[in-house]
C-alpha cells in the first residue's frame, strides 16, 4: 500500500489547504466538547461518585483501596480517578480536573480516526468520518460527561489505531504492541478493555484467505508473544502491588475488596447483572436513535460495505468485524446500558469513512439530514413555546425537578435551528447539522450548566444546610447520595454510603446526642420514617429529585428507629 500524502499535497475539502481544514476541525471539536468546562460541578448518577472517590485520593492518599467517605468503593478500579486525581493537580480546580480526562479521550478519539483514515484511504474522507464522529449525539454526549466510559472509549480507540496500523499498514510491531498495551490500560479502567485483541479474531480470517490489504509478517511467534506481555504489563503493574498489600496488612475490607473487583465486578456483572435487564435486540434502537446522524447513512453503507466485502478488501472487514464481535458480546449478557458501545462509535466513522464524499452528495441522504435537523429544531421550538406560554401540565411537571428558565433554552436551541435549516436547506443539510450542533452544544454548555447546576450537583441544598446550621457546627449526613459529601460546606459527618438507612439513622443520632450544641443532622425525607418532629425539623430543600431536611436533637422522637432496610447505595453502578 502507497504511504498517504502529506497534508501539503493532500485534495483538501472545502478550504484552501487540508492543513487548514485539520486546524479549523481540531479547534471546532475542542469548542463542541469543552464548551462550560468549569461552569458546573459533577452531577449524578456517577460524576459525583468518581469526583469524591479521587478527591479523597488527594486528601487521604489511599491511591490502590478507592473510598466513598470512609468506606471502601470496590465497584470499579482506580484508574479513571488517578485521572482526574492527576487532572486536579495540574488545575488545582476541581470544576475543571473532574471533566479534563473525558475532554482529552474526546479529542483523541477523532483525531486518531483521522489519521487512520487518512493512512488508508486519503484526506477528504478521514476528515468527513471524523467530523461524523464529532457531531453523532451519542459521542458528544457522553464524552461531555465525566464517566468512566468515555475514558475507556479513548484507550481502546488508542488499542484499535495500534493494532490496525500493524495489520493492515504493517507490518509495525511498535505500534501492535502499543495497542496491546492500551488493551491492558483499559481493562485496568473497566474489564472490557480487553475487547480491543478480538481486532485479532478477522484478522486472522482474512489472513488465512488472503484478503487484499492485509499486511505481511515473518511469522515471528516471539514479537507476537511480547503483543501479550504488553498487554499484561499495566494489568499486572496494578494487579500485584493491591494484592500484595490486600495480604499483608491482613484487612478483611482489603482482601474482600480484591476478590470483589476481580470477580463480582467482572464475571458476575456479565453473567448475573443487578440491573439494566434489556432484551438480545436492546443495542439495535440505541444505533438507530442514539448514533444519529451517523445511523441514517446506514441505509446507504450496508450495502456499500457489503460490496467491498466482496472485493475482499481486509480494510473493511477488519473494523466492521470487530463492531459486530462487541455488539454480540454485549447483546449476550442480560445487562445493558448504551454507554457499553459507546468504543464502536469511532471504529464504525472510520469504516464509513472512504464512503462519505459519496453518500453526503446523495439527494436521500441530505433529505434524512435535512429532516432530522428540522424535526429537532421543531420539536425543541414547539416545546419551549408551549411551556412559557400555555403551561401545560406535563412542564409543569418537569418544573418540579428543573429550573422553569430550561423552556427558554429550549425556544433558544429550537429557533436557531430553524434558523440554520432556513439557511442551508435541503442542498447544504450536513453542513446545517454541523452548524445545529455547534449551537445545542455551546447553548447547553454556556447557559444550561449554570442554569441546573444549583439542582443536579446538590450544591444548593448543601450551601444552604450549612447557612442553617452555622459556619462552625458539624452536620452529619444521613442516606446521602455522593453529590451531597461531595458538596458538603464545612465539617461534615457520615455513618456509612451502604449501611442501611436504619442503621444510618440510629447511629447518627447517637453522635448527635453526644454534643447537640453544636451539631445537625442532614436527612432525605423518606429516611427519618417517624421518628423526626417535623414541626421542630427544618425544611432545607429539593435536589435530585429528593426532599432533604435537618434537625436538631429536639426533634428526635425518643426510642424510634425508622422502620425498612432501604440502604442509600441507588441504582447499580456501572
Amino acid at each position: 500500500m502507497k504511504p498517504p500524502p502529506t497534508l501539503s499535497r493532500a485534495r483538501p475539502l472545502w478550504l484552501s489547504s487540508a492543513r487548514a481544514e485539520l486546524i479549523w476541525c481540531g479547534l471546532f471539536a475542542l469548542f463542541v466538547l469543552g464548551v462550560g468546562i468549569g461552569l458546573r460541578d459533577p452531577w449524578p448518577s456517577d460524576e459525583p461518585r468518581f469526583a469524591l472517590v479521587a478527591r479523597w485520593m488527594v486528601e487521604h492518599g489511599q491511591w490502590l483501596f478507592p473510598h466513598r467517605g470512609h468506606e471502601l468503593y470496590p465497584d470499579k478500579p482506580p484508574v479513571f480517578m488517578w485521572t482526574q486525581a492527576l487532572a486536579y493537580f495540574l488545575t488545582r480546580s476541581w470544576r475543571i480536573a473532574f471533566l479534563l480526562p473525558s475532554l482529552l479521550s474526546a479529542l483523541g478519539a477523532p483525531a486518531l480516526t483521522y489519521d487512520l483514515a487518512r493512512r488508508l484511504w486519503n484526506h477528504r474522507s478521514a476528515l468527513l468520518a471524523a467530523l461524523t464522529l464529532l457531531v453523532t449525539i451519542h459521542f458528544t454526549y457522553q464524552m461531555r460527561n465525566a464517566q468512566i466510559d468515555p475514558l475507556l472509549l479513548g484507550w481502546i480507540t488508542l488499542a484499535n489505531y495500534g493494532l490496525l496500523r500493524h495489520l493492515l499498514l504493517g507490518p509495525s510491531w511498535r505500534w501492535f504492541w502499543i495497542g496491546c498495551f492500551f488493551a491492558g490500560v483499559g481493562v485496568v479502567t473497566k474489564g472490557v478493555g480487553v475487547l480491543a485483541l478480538l481486532m485479532l479474531i478477522p484478522f486472522a480470517f482474512v489472513r488465512r484467505r488472503g484478503w487484499r490489504h492485509v499486511a505481511r509478517f515473518d511469522g515471528s511467534a516471539g514479537r507476537w508473544a511480547l503483543g501479550a506481555a504488553a498487554f499484561l504489563l499495566p494489568v499486572l503493574a496494578w494487579l500485584v502491588p493491591m494484592v500484595l498489600i490486600a495480604q499483608a496488612d491482613g484487612d478483611p475490607q482489603h482482601a474482600e475488596y480484591v476478590q470483589n473487583i476481580l470477580f463480582g465486578q467482572t464475571v458476575h456483572r456479565y453473567a448475573t447483572p443487578p440491573g439494566h435487564l434489556h432484551s438480545p435486540a436492546y443495542f439495535l434502537g440505541i444505533i438507530a436513535v442514539d448514533w444519529l446522524p451517523l445511523s441514517l447513512l446506514l441505509p446507504w453503507a450496508l450495502p456499500a460495505w457489503w460490496r467491498r466485502l466482496k472485493r475482499r478488501d481486509a480494510r473493511f472487514l477488519l473494523p466492521l468485524g470487530w463492531v459486530v464481535l462487541v455488539l454480540l458480546f454485549f447483546s449476550l449478557s442480560p445487562g445493558k446500558r448504551d454507554v457499553y458501545i459507546l468504543p464502536a462509535l469511532p471504529i464504525t466513522a472510520l469504516a464509513l469513512a472512504p464512503l462519505l464524499p459519496a453518500l453526503l452528495r446523495r439527494r436521500g441522504v441530505r433529505a434524512a439530514v435535512f429532516t432530522l435537523t428540522l424535526g429537532l429544531s421543531g420539536a425543541l421550538a414547539l416545546a419551549g413555546a408551549l411551556a412559557v406560554t400555555r403551561h401545560p401540565k406535563w412542564s409543569l411537571r418537569l418544573e418540579q425537578s428543573l429550573d422553569p428558565q430550561i423552556w427558554w433554552l429550549f425556544l433558544a436551541i429550537g429557533l436557531a435551528g430553524l434558523v440554520i435549516v432556513a439557511l442551508t436547506r435541503l442542498r447544504r443539510a450536513p453542513q446545517g447539522w454541523l452548524a445545529f450542533a455547534t449551537v445545542l452544544w455551546s447553548v447547553y454548555g454556556l447557559w444550561g450548566y449554570p442554569l441546573l447546576n444549583g439542582d443536579r450537583s446538590a450544591l444548593d441544598v448543601m450551601r444552604k444546610a450549612r447557612t442553617i446550621a452555622g459556619p462552625q457546627a458539624a452536620i452529619g449526613l444521613i442516606a446521602w447520595k455522593e453529590q451531597n459529601l461531595l458538596m458538603a460546606q464545612g465539617p461534615v459527618a457520615e455513618f456509612g454510603f451502604l449501611e442501611p438507612w436504619p442503621q444510618q439513622f440510629a447511629d447518627a443520632s447517637a453522635w448527635l446526642q453526644a454534643d447537640p450544641a453544636q451539631r445537625w443532622l442532614f436527612s432525605l425525607d423518606t429516611a427519618m420514617g417517624a421518628c423526626v418532629n417535623r414541626s421542630k425539623a427544618t425544611y432545607v430543600g429539593h435536589a435530585n429529585r429528593r426532599e432533604w431536611w435537618m434537625f436538631r436533637a429536639d426533634a428526635l422522637v425518643a426510642g424510634c428507629v425508622p422502620a425498612g432496610t432501604k440502604d442509600g447505595s441507588g441504582g447499580a453502578d456501572d
